[in-house]
């Protein structure tokens, strides 16, 4: 029975774990940096075709979630179009569905791409990083509108 309990919880985490394939030539596709360079900060979307497209940072994943038109080459009618969102926890550096992460708006820590929305796994981690880096708000997912991103780029 305890072998049966330990093969389960082993394909279960198998069935959860996420994947990074960069390189040091990789580049993100918003501001088209080298990914490797922050690992912290990396986030990927995973498109149902197989294409798998990098962001420097959970801002530039966010940009070009709630903007995909913006790249129209790549074909995307739509959510639907995206298989799965990853995200970086920005304290254990473990790979993350960024639908069930937190991020935190308006702390001190910067990514490459300027002010910016640390990602992590737990609300707890979230909120202790909040109040240690002067965080304004912890938010889900759903909560990243496309009017804080311009806010973060500045261009509101």
């Amino acid at each position: 029975m305890i072998k049966l309990i330990v093969i389960a919880l082993l394909a279960s985490s198998t069935l959860f774990s996420y994947e990074m394939n960069y390189d040091k030539n990789t580049t993100g596709l918003v501001r088209h940096l080298k990914v490797y360079e922050h690992p912290r900060w990396i986030s990927k979307v995973e498109l149902r075709d197989g294409k798998e497209i990098y962001f420097s940072s959970p801002k530039s994943m966010f940009e070009f979630y709630h903007r995909p038109g913006k790249w129209a080459y790549l074909n995307l009618k739509g959510e639907e179009d995206i298989k799965t969102i990853i995200v970086t926890d920005y304290n254990s550096l473990k790979l993350i569905n960024a639908k069930g992460s937190f991020f935190v708006y308006g702390s001190n820590a910067t990514s490459p791409s300027g002010d910016d929305l640390p990602a992590f796994d737990s609300y707890k981690d979230a909120t202790e990083f909040s109040k240690v880096h002067h965080g304004a708000r912890v938010l889900g997912f759903r909560e990243v509108s496309n009017g804080l991103i311009k806010l973060l780029n500045g261009d509101i």
